[in-house]
């Protein structure tokens, strides 16, 4: 019975998922989980981390004892210089040094961040000196974005390019859409849930573009495969050939994200989980997001996409056509060719699922003037005669 389970037919491509089929459905999820991004962007926005917003650090040992007395000292200091802020985050960090505490607060003068600096060592009984103090100017996080906005549009040029020499416009078009898909999913959840964004998170959203990219190149080269020469017969659509490379790639792909988001997730869940190294978190967190978002926007909307495009092209159009005539003339006994079309038939061809019953019944009804159908009667008056031949009753030579 195993070897009929779920795992063994998405395995072999024999699990029948109808994906591309149902890609209104898939399109109108998409749309809506867009929606909810873009909303969050304006009304909500993004909480961006010291580099993006500006503000100081002050770094601690780690020897005056856990995260939580640091922070509780820090916030102190702060009260106690009429500063008016709080800190921002807390993170253990690693150096040559030794480990320490990174304390953040928003935006402090000059004056302010060093008499803080100053409290914080005589609360702590350890010498100023062993404190480092920095300040960061916004300014700096807005030429990240900036880099990191020309390497975004840079790589899908490149993409683009690259697509359409090994592919087609079409699959370049579709695979773009999904990975802006996925961008946007993925910087929507940063948004909604309220997590930090800092350079790390940058350099991980470009990182979870090469995983998008290589699961959707995977499935469109089996879509090419499925569907080369495919107008030479009338033996399947686009749509049912693009569905069933999704089927029979669909494993691959769940096993490529899932070895891939094991490490990442080894790196977000014990590196800054349990082991309390911060500066991993930032890029773990946007790399096992952005991973699982690729996963499902490679399959569920750059295929359905795809043969969205392909059934606008001529070629295809009329070779869809062919195939649902085809089958209508079948499905009423027909010989193929010469039979009117039958409902599917007369669908525009666009892969969507048709009503099966009144097609059957369509199929099913006679042509008017048309023999019922029933076994043809025997005997005298109704057929050949039983002897065989052309002589009556079968009669002997003579």
């Amino acid at each position: 019975m195993a070897e009929n389970g779920l795992a063994s037919r998405l395995y072999n491509g024999e699990a029948g998922l109808n994906i591309v089929g149902r890609r209104k459905l898939w399109f109108g999820v998409a749309g809506v989980l867009v929606l909810i991004a873009i909303l969050s962007f304006s009304i909500r926005g993004f909480s961006l981390g010291i580099e993006f917003a500006g503000g100081n650090s002050f770094q601690v040992p780690a020897s005056v004892g856990t995260l939580d007395d640091a922070e509780r000292e820090v916030n102190s200091a702060l009260a106690s210089e009429n500063t008016g802020v709080e800190v921002a985050t807390a993170q253990k960090v690693g150096g040559t040094g030794g480990d320490s505490y990174e304390l953040r607060t928003p935006q402090l003068t000059v004056e302010q961040a060093n008499s803080v600096k100053a409290q914080i060592a005589e609360d702590l009984g350890i010498n100023a000196d062993q404190i480092s103090g920095n300040q960061v100017s916004e300014a700096w996080g807005s030429q990240v974005t900036e880099r990191a906005v020309l390497g975004l549009v840079i790589f899908i040029a490149l993409v683009m390019v690259y697509l359409i020499l090994r592919f087609e416009w079409r699959m370049a078009v579709a695979a773009v859409a999904s990975l802006i898909t996925n961008l946007i999913l993925t910087a929507g959840i940063y948004s909604l849930v309220g997590f930090e964004v800092t350079p790390s998170t940058i350099i991980g959203f470009l990182t979870i573009l090469g995983f998008a990219l290589y699961d959707v190149v995977v499935v469109f080269d089996k879509v090419q495969e499925n569907t080369r020469g495919i107008t030479a017969n009338n033996n399947q659509t686009y749509g049912e050939a693009s569905n069933l490379a999704v089927n029979q790639s669909l494993m691959r792909s769940l096993n490529t994200s899932v070895v891939a988001l094991l490490p990442v997730g080894g790196l977000l869940f014990i590196g800054a989980g349990l082991l309390g190294a911060g500066t991993l978190k930032d890029l773990g967190l946007v790399l096992f997001v952005g991973m699982a978002v690729a996963f499902l926007t490679s399959i569920l909307v750059a295929t359905p996409l795809l043969a969205l495009l392909k059934n606008y092209d001529p070629r295809i159009q009329a070779h869809n056509k062919r195939v649902l005539t085809r089958r209508g003339a079948v499905a009423r006994g027909e010989v193929v060719g010469k039979g009117v079309a039958s409902p599917a038939a007369q669908a525009d061809a666009t892969d969507e699922p048709v009503d099966q019953d009144a097609a059957a019944l369509a199929g099913a009804a006679p042509k008017v003037g048309a023999r019922p159908a029933g076994k043809r009667p025997t005997g005298a008056r109704g057929g050949r005669p039983g002897g065989g031949g052309n002589r009556p009753g079968g009669a002997k030579r003579r």
